[in-house]
């Protein structure tokens, strides 16, 4: 039989079709580049969700952190207020301590009262040094002491490299963070105390009718720029911590040590389109998925739902999410009694053979022994199990 025009023309966008979708198929698994190379003293690009570092260089390293000590300040601050030792009307006396305190201020009056609220705007929106020794001062007795809980919740957080001395980030030997621990505290911030977290997205902030701008010029340039914190001194350089959210990824960037504000923009900018375009996060479990049930032996109960203790989510290269193979291990058997949480098994997430994570599985219930006659009877079917 002839093959008509209109069989012609379908063949030709069936032929078409299948040639656009091998093409896009091949761009989108394409190989991810070698990373942007960044002029700074340390830097490190994370994806917010699984934790996955994208980008690194001397992550490590102890460096001067400048006023991005002012997450770690602002962080205690936001834990005060959660656990209710403070609230936002608080009035805070401003010492001559306080108030004398050099660098950048958002100009408080010795001797006047402010309110935690606004000292919080002025610490991060106008990275008030003055702001910063007043909360200490109000929150510890002394900025010392504060310094002290500051490195409390630096060690809680296994920011293993990190020593606090001061709320400020003012020069001190003894002053010293690494780009990794600073992203901990980064993450601990926007995971624990979102509400808060939304000031560092605030692009200006008036106070004793004084205006000044946040000094995070990102937030003018990206749209999906929602913080962090920038800091300069001397000797630190030009650093800033910045996070973005695009299509429900998010990545949190730090470069220190670089020689300029638009260096320390510029450098960010390059580090976080480099993660989105090239990288993926996808949210594979939640808390509340079963991943398996199993028989439980000599319990009340004779199955047992089986899952994550934590949300798991992975980054890979864009592309690549059909490669993905997931396995499940069960210790086995699996005996009562048996506690909610308790660890049965492991979760591994491979990419081509590769191991990508790998968790806890846990049990999503708990399970009591059962009474005496069940557990003989489990006792002899075990035996032929």
């Amino acid at each position: 039989m002839e093959s008509t025009p209109a069989s012609h023309s379908t063949i030709f966008r069936l032929t078409i079709f299948l040639l656009l979708a091998f093409l896009l198929a091949n761009i989108s698994a394409a190989p991810v580049p070698a990373p942007p190379q960044i002029s700074a003293s340390g830097h490190l690009l994370m994806d917010f969700d699984s934790g996955s570092i994208l980008v690194s260089e001397n992550a490590d390293r102890r460096l001067e952190p400048a006023s991005l000590t002012k997450i770690m300040t602002a962080y205690v601050v936001f834990k005060e207020l959660q656990e209710g030792n403070l609230s936002l009307q608080d009035q805070v006396l401003v010492s001559e301590k306080a108030w004398k305190t050099p660098g950048s201020r958002m100009f408080i009056e010795v001797n006047t009262k402010v309110s935690i609220d606004d000292l919080i705007k002025g610490m991060i929106i106008q990275s008030g040094n003055d702001a910063c020794v007043a909360l200490a001062e109000h929150i510890a007795g002394s900025e010392q002491a504060f310094a002290g809980l500051m490195n409390e919740h630096a060690a809680r957080l296994d920011m293993n490299q990190t020593s606090f001395v001061n709320a400020t980030g003012l020069p001190h030997e003894d002053h010293y963070t690494t780009p990794e621990d600073i992203l901990k505290v980064t993450r601990a911030t926007i995971t624990e105390f979102p509400e808060f977290y939304r000031l560092y997205a605030d692009k200006e902030f008036t106070y004793n009718d004084i205006r000044q701008h946040n000094r995070n010029k990102l937030l003018w340039r990206d749209e999906t720029v929602d913080g962090v914190k920038t800091g300069h001194t001397e000797a630190a350089g030009y650093c800033l911590v910045a996070s973005a959210h695009r299509e429900g990824m998010r990545l949190m960037s730090v470069v220190m040590g670089t020689d300029s504000e638009e260096s320390r923009a510029a450098e960010t900018q390059s580090l976080l389109n480099f993660g989105f375009r090239f990288y993926k996060t996808h949210k594979l479990y939640d808390t509340s998925d079963v991943l398996k049930t199993v028989r439980v032996w000599k319990g009340d109960a004779d199955r047992l739902q089986l899952g994550l203790q934590h949300p798991l989510a992975i980054t890979i290269p864009r592309g690549k999410y059909e490669n993905l193979n997931a396995r499940i291990r069960v210790n086995t058997p699996v005996e009562a009694p048996i506690a909610k949480g308790m660890t049965l098994g492991r979760v591994t997430i491979e990419l081509e053979d590769e191991i990508i994570t790998d968790v806890p599985l846990v049990a999503l219930e708990d399970v009591a022994e059962g009474g005496i006659i069940d557990s003989l009877m489990d006792s002899l079917l075990m035996m032929f199990e």
